[in-house]
């Protein structure tokens, strides 16, 4: 997986193949390739890291042709290298392809025994030589692909072409995405649209088990009996004046600085501060007789489904559960008719969360998705979605669209405590404009006084091995997610725990060279927890540990004196407010020290944007 282009027409295809691929660099890659047709056979050029080294290679190559294939990898078998990078080809077929073929070991084993000499150490090599055994025998492409991609187990998005049919591109897909675009006398296929936003802003999207023959005069699709069928292209909104840094040294910078605007574009979106009435979409069940939500979800996003749990169950006083969505269809899930499933998802296509969203359908649950592409695959699968509004987000660490999911949420749970008669019409303004408060408090957060401190103690962390965020409440969430933040910036082993954990064990890693970064707000004084989270930090200081501690003007003044360097938030108002505020220093501390470590702030290595594999 990662990134897929391919063109049929009448241009060069190898120069708007290199400008899509570079529009997907965002999602993160290891390798690039490009495959074209010239004169009945495959020129093709290759190269591991980044494209730029593509475009060196192509130059001296000087391909031209009106049908190519192109591909950023993100390996999954075999070591990232130029003979593992794609495009991969047999004699007559060659092919790029983002997803995982499961039963590859069984298909490379027979096609060994019938001849066929493997180049590479992928999965996806043994899929040309599939096609063209079909295609041997068929002399037919739509045929091939449906009999060769019936054999395999797994998913894929697969864009191929063939030496003996100079003019076509032949797509299938089963779980990874893929999209279809529609030119003039030039048609385009691709794993994002965002990789065709130049070009085109007509597509259609491509169902699983279904193919399509792209030419450039016409696009046929069928499903896979072989049927063709009738699908209406959509128009879609361009997003090219919005891919630039703005005078940001990094993307991933810039989207922090994004995130009051989003928070007040979530607000404009959904709710109307001066009536306190908020604005969902339409839902097709009765949320009054919702008695149980569960959340399922990956990464960053698990962590804002986890920060929900504590928004929900506190504001609404509904039940919820969170689950790890890569482990949530292999345990036994007690369904039940009362509960609503939420999927949460930055692309919408995370291979994962799809998949457990697949389940969840299967035995008929209700279905909400908050994502943040309205035509992703989860999108479509859903019974509901809410589209968050945090616009494209480049950088492979995600921010804004953390914020805008915790944003999203906070409504929800507003929404749903007012429905549950938790919540009266002059609480649920309260909440609302804790909400649209947020915001304003982040910019004073993003303001140089503050931004210099957090740079100066980002230099401290730099020679740190290991690192600890401890927190309560929410603030455990914050924990959570602000360790995910410097462990892929910074490759830091850092990790977050429930502060009342460190106790039982974890206090054992506790040392003078071991950082702590406390997330402690005392300006919402429920349950007592910054006075118990202080105890916490105080076994730390007992053992020598070097506390970073954030919190309010309030929490630094009781506390501060113990800490070896302190970063000051503005006063959390409430629950909604705690967990989005303390998050956003950590999102700066983790990024400057990455910078100051010299590491790609906006690409980390190892890492993809939109994780579309299993």
């Amino acid at each position: 997986m990662c990134g897929i282009v391919g063109v049929v027409g009448s241009k060069n295809s190898t120069e708007i193949i290199i400008d899509g691929l570079k529009k997907l660099e965002y999602r993160g890659y290891d390798s690039a390739g490009i495959s074209v047709l010239i004169e009945g056979k495959f020129k093709t050029v290759k190269e591991e890291g980044k494209i730029t080294r593509l475009e060196s290679a192509l130059k001296k190559e000087k391909l031209k042709s009106t049908i190519g294939i192109g591909h950023t990898r993100w390996a999954t078998h075999g070591r990232p290298s130029k003979q593992n990078a794609h495009p991969h080809a047999s004699s007559k077929v060659c092919l790029v392809h983002n997803g995982i073929i499961e039963n590859y070991q069984e298909l490379r084993e027979k096609l060994k025994k019938s001849g066929v000499k493997f180049l590479s150490e992928t999965d996806t090599e043994v899929v040309p030589h599939l096609i063209e055994q079909h295609f041997s025998k068929t002399s037919d492409i739509k045929k091939s692909l449906i009999a060769a991609t019936k054999e395999i187990q797994g998913t894929f998005a697969l864009a191929v072409i063939f030496r003996e049919n100079p003019d076509v591109i032949a797509v299938a897909k089963r779980g990874s995405p893929i999209v279809l675009g529609f030119g003039k006398g030039e048609n385009y296929v691709a794993s994002d649209y965002y990789a065709l936003a130049t070009h085109t802003n007509k597509i259609a999207l491509l169902e699983d088990d279904e193919i399509a023959l792209v030419s450039a005069d016409s696009v046929q699709i069928f499903n896979n009996s072989g049927r063709e069928i009738v699908r209406e292209a959509k128009l879609m909104e361009s997003e090219n004046n919005r891919v630039t840094k703005d005078g940001y040294a990094h993307f991933m910078l810039k989207e922090i600085h994004e995130q009051p605007r989003v928070l007040e574009e979530t607000i404009q979106t959904y709710a109307d501060l001066n009536n306190g009435e908020i604005y969902l979409p339409n839902f097709s069940f009765d949320l009054a007789a919702i008695e149980k939500i569960t959340i399922v979800a990956c990464g960053t996003s698990y962590y804002s489904g986890l920060a929900a749990k504590y928004l929900i169950e506190e504001i609404a006083g509904l039940e919820v559960e969170v689950d790890i969505a890569s482990e949530f269809r292999y345990r036994a899930h007690p369904f039940r008719k009362d509960n609503l499933m939420i999927f949460v998802s930055q692309s919408g296509e995370t291979a994962d969360t799809l998949a457990a969203l697949k389940y969840a359908k299967a035995n008929k649950q209700k279905i909400l998705s908050i994502v943040n592409v309205a035509h992703s695959s989860m999108a479509q699968l859903s019974d509901v979605v809410i589209r968050t509004v945090a616009g494209l987000e480049i950088g492979v660490a995600s921010t804004k669209a953390y914020t805008a999911q915790i944003s999203v949420l906070s409504l929800l749970a507003i929404h749903f405590g007012f429905l549950r008669g938790k919540v009266s019409p002059k609480q649920k303004i309260k909440l609302l404009q804790e909400l649209a408060e947020s915001g304003l408090k982040i910019s004073r957060l993003l303001e140089q006084t503050n931004i210099r401190n957090i740079k100066k103690v980002a230099k401290t962390l730099t020679s740190a091995k290991h690192m600890l965020y401890i927190g309560r409440g929410i603030s455990q969430v914050t924990s959570f997610e602000a360790a995910l933040k410097m462990r892929e910036l910074s490759y830091i082993d850092a990790q977050g725990i429930a502060a009342g954990e460190l106790k039982h064990g974890t206090i054992a890693l506790i040392d003078k060279k071991m950082p702590v970064i406390v997330l402690a707000p005392k300006g919402n004084l429920r349950n007592n927890l910054f006075e118990k989270t202080v105890s916490n930090a105080e076994e730390v200081n007992a053992r020598g540990g070097k506390i970073i501690f954030i919190s309010d003007r309030l929490g630094i003044e009781q506390f501060g004196k113990m800490a070896a360097a302190k970063l000051e938030i503005p006063e959390t108002s409430g629950i909604i407010q705690e967990a989005l505020l303390p998050v956003i220093s950590t999102q700066l501390l983790a990024y400057y020290v990455a910078l100051f470590k010299g590491n790609d702030v906006d690409q980390p290595r190892n890492l993809a944007k939109s994780v579309t594999v299993e």
